[in-house]
C-alpha cells in the first residue's frame, strides 16, 4: 500500500528528538487524528534549522502536506507552516501553562488514531482564543475546556442543575437532590458553577463568570478526578500544579 500525500492541519501534542538533528513530533490532526511523524533535519545548528524546530512546540496549530500509511505508526511530513500564529501563548506564562494543560488533557483523552474533526475544531477554537482574550477568559479557560472536552469521548456531564439537583455526582457525570453515598461529589457553589460553565457555549462568554484563585484551583482538582473515574489509566496531570501556581 503506497503512501499517499494529504493537507490536514495539526496540533503538536508532544515533540522528542531522534537521533542528532531529527524529531518524532506527536500530532493531533483533523483528518487522521493521533499521529506520529518523522521530521528529518530541523535540529540542525544552522539559523534555519534552529527556526524549523521551533516550530513544532506543544500547542502549535500547523498547515501540513503529510505522507499517510495506516500500516505505519510512524510517518513522515513533507511540508509545514503555522496555521496561527499566536501572539501570546508561547511567551507569556500563564497563557503557555493553560495551553500546555489542554495539551496534556488532550493526550490523556486520545487513545486511537481515528478521525474526529469535531474535536480538532473544538480544540483549535480554545487555543486560538487563548491567545486573544484577556486574563478572566485565560484564567476560566481550562474549566471549560475540562468540561466540554468529555463530549466528544461520550462522558459528558448532564446539565439537569436546579434548587433540588444541588450535587453533582461525579461517577455518574448528573446532578442529583441528595448526596451521594461516595466522596466523588460537588456541591454548593462548585455544583453550581459547574452547571454555569457547562451551559457556556463560545469561550468569550467566560468573561462573566467571577472566580478568585483558590476556587479555581480546588475546582480544577475536582475535575481531574471527573477524569479519573472515566478514563482508564488516567493517572495524574503534571501540568496541574504549575497551572494552580500562575493561574490569578
Amino acid at each position: 500500500m503506497p503512501d499517499k500525500l494529504y493537507k490536514t492541519k495539526g496540533v503538536v501534542l508532544r515533540t522528542v528528538k531522534y537521533g542528532e538533528t531529527s524529531l518524532v513530533v506527536t500530532m493531533f490532526t483533523e483528518l487522521f487524528g493521533v499521529q506520529s511523524y518523522l521530521i528529518n533535519g530541523v535540529r540542525t545548528s544552522t539559523k534555519k534549522g534552529t527556526g524549523k524546530a521551533n516550530v513544532f512546540q506543544p500547542a502549535a496549530i500547523l498547515d501540513l502536506v503529510v505522507y499517510h500509511n495506516e500500516l505505519k505508526h510512524l510517518n513522515r511530513i513533507k511540508e509545514f507552516k503555522w496555521a496561527i500564529l499566536y501572539q501570546h501563548i508561547f511567551s507569556n506564562v500563564p497563557k503557555n501553562a493553560v495551553a500546555l494543560f489542554m495539551v496534556e488533557l488532550l493526550t490523556k483523552c486520545l487513545k486511537q488514531p481515528e478521525s474526529n474533526p469535531e474535536l480538532f475544531h473544538f480544540a483549535e477554537d480554545c487555543f486560538s482564543h487563548l491567545d486573544k482574550s484577556g486574563g478572566a477568559i485565560a484564567a476560566n479557560l481550562p474549566l471549560f475546556f475540562a468540561l466540554h472536552l468529555p463530549f466528544h469521548f461520550g462522558f459528558r456531564i448532564t446539565d439537569n442543575f436546579s434548587e433540588q439537583n444541588i450535587f453533582l455526582d461525579l461517577q455518574e457525570g448528573i446532578f442529583v437532590s441528595k448526596q451521594p453515598g461516595h466522596p466523588h461529589f460537588l456541591d454548593d457553589k462548585q455544583a453550581a458553577v459547574t452547571s454555569q460553565l457547562l451551559k457556556v457555549m463560545q469561550p468569550k462568554e467566560l468573561e462573566d463568570i467571577k472566580l478568585n484563585h483558590d476556587f479555581r484551583r480546588h475546582l480544577l482538582q475536582r475535575y481531574e478526578d471527573y477524569y479519573r473515574l472515566h478514563i482508564q489509566d488516567f493517572g495524574t496531570m503534571k501540568s496541574l500544579p504549575v497551572l494552580r501556581e500562575v493561574l490569578g
